[in-house]
């Protein structure tokens, strides 16, 4: 082998294994070693009742599943399993466009790139729909600290500096506009 290239661990092991016992390395004796060969002999398989299952006469679980939940709202589930499971979340039922595009992503198997990318897009919808909600019970959103990025004793501030920026953006769209009617 080249002196410029590396040995990988493996070739770096084969080539221990191929050297003579030396002084520094000297041979062992494997019956010496705590454990060496502990499942040499069939009969006495520590890994016998997860190995072999043939010859159990039991289904595998012996537990009663416990009483699922009754959910009181529209509870979306993945066509991978037959049946829910115990318990669900039920604080937001699926509603409105987000809804829509959640239940055809359910339709998807969770291994399909179409089941995650319409969930990613129904979270983006559904931002849109709170700030639009928000707006339509007279309450202006403050998506900076309701994302967290700023302490809460900071949201009034970033509640003002997002509505100070939003208000800029608007003044600048409208001025852009004016002056292409010009």
């Amino acid at each position: 082998m080249s002196k410029d290239i590396p040995m990988t661990q493996s070739e770096q092991a084969d080539a221990a294994a191929d050297t003579a016992p030396d002084a520094k390395h000297p041979r062992i004796d494997p019956q010496t070693v705590i454990g060496w060969g502990v499942d040499a002999d069939p009969e006495n398989d520590p890994t016998y009742p997860m190995r072999d299952r043939s010859k159990d006469d039991g289904p595998g679980m012996n537990w009663t599943p416990p009483v699922a939940q009754v959910a009181d709202v529209e509870i979306l589930q993945s066509v991978e399993y037959l049946r829910r499971p115990a318990t669900v979340g039920q604080s937001t039922p699926p509603s409105g466009l987000s809804g829509k595009i959640r239940r055809a992503a359910f339709a998807y198997s969770e291994s399909q790139w179409g089941h995650w990318l319409l969930l990613m897009l129904a979270d983006r919808v559904n931002f849109v729909e709170g700030i639009v909600d928000d707006l339509g019970k007279g309450t202006l959103p403050n998506p900076v600290a309701e994302m967290g990025l700023v302490k809460s004793s900071n949201a009034r501030v970033a509640g003002v500096a997002t509505l100070a920026v939003a208000g800029l953006a608007v003044f600048g769209l409208v001025t852009l506009l004016r002056g292409r009617d010009r």
